[in-house]
């Protein structure tokens, strides 16, 4: 026995086999509630957001401070369910420089980033 075996040739399906093999639609259940709230930012954590914040003003000094804290704090949110937290001050500095990289090429003055 082979494992094509009972399987029909490519190019012999007619479309009623197909339609009658659509996928069953997606049920979402969640038995035991809504996810627990994210664990807090560990010092270590608040401290290296810190330090971002003021390398990334250092490579940017036209960017106002309000705004690289609103991209670094928006960056950093969009890792709040992560489980695994030992990577999050580095991913959340690649995206903050990546959005702020973006922004600096379309506007005029332009930006560097190191």
């Amino acid at each position: 026995m082979t494992v094509d075996e009972g399987m029909p040739s490519i190019g012999t399906l007619s479309p009623a086999d197909v339609e009658d093999r659509s996928p069953a639609p997606v049920v979402h259940a969640d038995p035991e509630g809504p996810p627990e709230p994210p664990p807090p930012a560990s010092p270590e954590e608040i401290l290296a957001v810190r330090d971002m914040v003021t390398r990334l003003m250092s490579t940017w000094p036209s960017v106002a401070e309000a705004v690289i804290e609103a991209t670094v704090r928006s960056a950093y949110d969009s890792f709040r369910q992560a489980r695994v937290r030992a990577y999050v001050p580095i991913l959340v500095e690649r995206r903050a420089r990546k959005v702020l990289r973006a922004a600096a090429e379309g506007s005029p003055a332009g930006g560097s980033d190191r």
